[in-house]
């Protein structure tokens, strides 16, 4: 049942504020943990291998968004809710990696020049301003899709999706581009 009321119940209103502060959160966390001046001291072995499995994270969050499109698309309504709830946890699993190594290990500095230096600052910028962003609208649409509230739902994806789809997709190329100049 759709419910197209606007968000005033005492549990909406609960979960927006949650929503809200997850994503004023997240990023300042994630900010603190790039600009912090030492690292924790946790950097084992392990944790080197985290920027590889985020890439495989963010390639399968990728194919997961493209599969929740393609099903709603078909108006195959369960398998797009599968592939939606399988990008959202991956998204989850990814976050936490990238905390744990982003506390641990130093940043890799891109040792590119000329043209490709330009073109993989320019994804990695658009890609960080836009992760910072994503969360809010991202936990939105995922609450109003679990929720059946059909109507919000649609009105958020129109932006929630595509930015979620480009910051997956550059996530992968800032791999792909830095990794030849990881030191380890």
């Amino acid at each position: 049942m759709e419910r197209n009321d606007v968000m005033t119940s005492p549990q909406d209103k609960g979960i927006m504020k949650l929503i809200t502060v997850i994503s004023v959160i997240v990023p300042v966390l994630v900010a603190v943990l790039l600009f912090m001046p030492s690292k924790l001291d946790v950097a084992t072995e392990w944790v080197y291998f985290l920027p590889h499995l985020n890439a495989v994270i963010n390639t399968a969050a990728t194919i997961a968004l493209i599969m929740g499109l393609i099903f709603i698309k078909q108006k195959n309504i369960a398998l797009h809710r599968a592939s939606m709830t399988s990008a959202f946890g991956l998204g989850a699993i990814f976050l936490v990696s990238y905390v744990i190594y982003h506390a641990a290990a130093e940043s890799t500095t891109f040792g590119g020049e000329g043209f490709i230096k330009s073109v993989y600052y320019f994804i990695l910028i658009t890609h960080i301003i836009l992760a910072a962003v994503a969360l809010f609208p991202i936990l939105l649409a995922y609450y109003y899709g679990y929720t059946d509230q059909r109507q919000k739902h649609k009105k958020v994806v129109k932006y929630a999706f595509p930015i979620w789809l480009y910051v997956t997709v550059t996530g992968v190329l800032v791999y792909l581009m830095i990794s030849p100049y990881y030191n380890f």
